[in-house]
Formats: structure tokens, sequence, C-alpha cells
């Protein structure tokens, strides 16, 4: 007897579909494709706001704080962007589209700054670099 071939049924794709759910339940989070999603940091607190940063960076002055996005925790991270962890070693890194910030992290998207504050924000002390040459 041969077993009858066709297109699958209407609950055999809702099955698939809930497997689907249940193994892949955010496919496509952090994906950069289709509608614009809300970007937090354009209304995000500043490294000003946070008064936890104040002693961190200390050697920053107030006017530069205020210039520093930090990212509200649960904010999905921009596959392929750029961020440093304020709370970490301050290397800059480039985020999967996985990522979040967690709890417990201060993240700044490159692309909320200005390159010379990046940069030392990065630890670069070259003059020409951070826009304190003479």
């Amino acid at each position: 007897m041969t077993e009858k071939v066709g297109r699958p049924t209407d609950a055999q794709n809702a099955k698939n579909d809930e497997f689907e759910r249940d193994l892949h339940p955010n496919s496509m989070a952090g994906q950069n494709v289709g509608i614009e999603a809300p970007h937090p940091e354009k209304n995000a607190p500043t490294a000003y706001d946070i008064k936890e940063l104040h002693e961190i960076l200390s050697e920053y002055n107030s006017d530069e704080l205020k210039q520093i996005i930090v990212l509200p925790h649960g904010t999905r991270l921009e596959q392929g962007a750029k961020y440093i962890d304020l709370m970490g070693d301050r290397q800059e890194f480039t985020a999967m589209g996985n990522q979040s910030v967690e709890l417990g992290q201060y993240i700044v998207p490159k692309t909320e700054m200005e390159y010379p504050l990046w940069n030392k924000l990065k630890g670069i002390t070259d003059p020409d670099r951070i826009d304190e040459a003479s």
C-alpha cells in the first residue's frame, strides 16, 4: 500500500508553527530588517542623570556626562552596532542580535556619541583623537 503524499493539512501547519514558536520564540530579535523598531536611546538617560556613574566617570566634566547616552535595562542591542559597557572593561564591542542590556550594565551606543568623546571612553589618550590637541 502506498502512502498518500500531498500538501500538509491545516492541522499539520498549525502544529509545525507551534513547534517553530517553541524552538525560536524571538526568531527575528535583533535583526535589522523590516520596519524600524523604537529607539530607546533617543529618550535614554545620560551618565549625568545616573549618580552611580559620576564616581566611575570622575575624569569627565558635567557637559561630557550629559553627552553620554546610557541605554535602559532591557533594551535590545542592534546586531552589528558598536557599544561600550561602562561597568566592564570599556572595550568597544559589536552586538549580536540576541543581546540586550542586562541589569547592572551601563551600555553606551556609539551611534549617539561624538567620536572624540567615544575615543576618550575607550581610553584613547592621543590628544588629536579626543579633540584636545593644542
